[in-house]
């Protein structure tokens, strides 16, 4: 039986694309460069600042070192973290099932505890679940499994008892190597070269709402 969920943050529980993409532009226009498309953006979210500003600059960095630029995006998302990030569509219902049948749910990101504490905090996410684990939480990120299993402890349940859900490979990586079943979101930020059927998982979905399925048909 399945006790407790588990998901990775952008992509796969919260929609955190639109803010994401605002900084980057953001930061383009204080480098004097033209705003890039949305659509270019999105996919690229999941793999954090890094791949948002070889994405935003590449060779039109004017000379300005690659890791400023990428804490000067982070600075820029951090002041404005909530504006347009919501839950995915119907994974407000996905959070009622799970409360409603008590069993607990929880996040395991690469994102740094000081942006994620914050947003989950300011869309009223951060009481209800049972564990916030943050890219600098344990002395390992994803794809190491032990920010999952650490996440599991603090949940009170074995690895046999929870369930992972992200949109990258490195999620499905962590989640099995802890021991965990898997579920892609392949609603996330994936990228059109990501061949998600390769990854391993146990099972994947296209919406929020095939999550609640999915636990019925295990715990049945």
């Amino acid at each position: 039986m399945l006790h407790a969920i588990l998901f990775d943050l952008d992509g796969t529980l919260l929609d955190t694309a639109p803010d994401l993409a605002s900084a980057l532009n953001l930061l383009r226009q204080e480098e004097n460069l033209e705003p890039l498309p949305y659509e270019s953006i999105r996919p690229v979210v999941s793999h954090g600042g890094k791949a948002l500003i070889k994405l935003g600059f590449n060779d039109h960095t004017n000379n300005t070192d690659p890791e400023t630029l990428r804490q000067r995006l982070l600075d820029i998302y951090q002041s404005n973290i909530a504006v347009n990030t919501s839950l995915f569509p119907g994974m407000e219902n996905v959070l009622n099932f799970i409360e409603s049948n008590h069993m607990q749910w929880g996040v395991v990101t690469n994102k740094p505890a000081w942006l994620t504490d914050p947003l989950m905090k300011a869309l009223n996410l951060f009481e209800r679940s049972v564990c916030v684990v943050s890219g600098d939480t344990t002395e390992n990120r994803k794809p190491h499994p032990q920010p999952i299993l650490h996440a599991c402890s603090i949940s009170g349940h074995s690895p046999a008892e929870c369930l992972y859900i992200g949109d990258a490979e490195r999620d499905i990586q962590a989640g099995k190597n802890a021991g965990l079943k898997t579920l892609i979101a392949l609603y996330g930020y994936i990228e059109k070269q990501d061949d998600p059927s390769s990854w391993g998982a146990d099972d994947s979905i296209h919406s929020p709402e095939e999550i609640i399925n999915w636990i019925q048909r295990h715990n049945s």
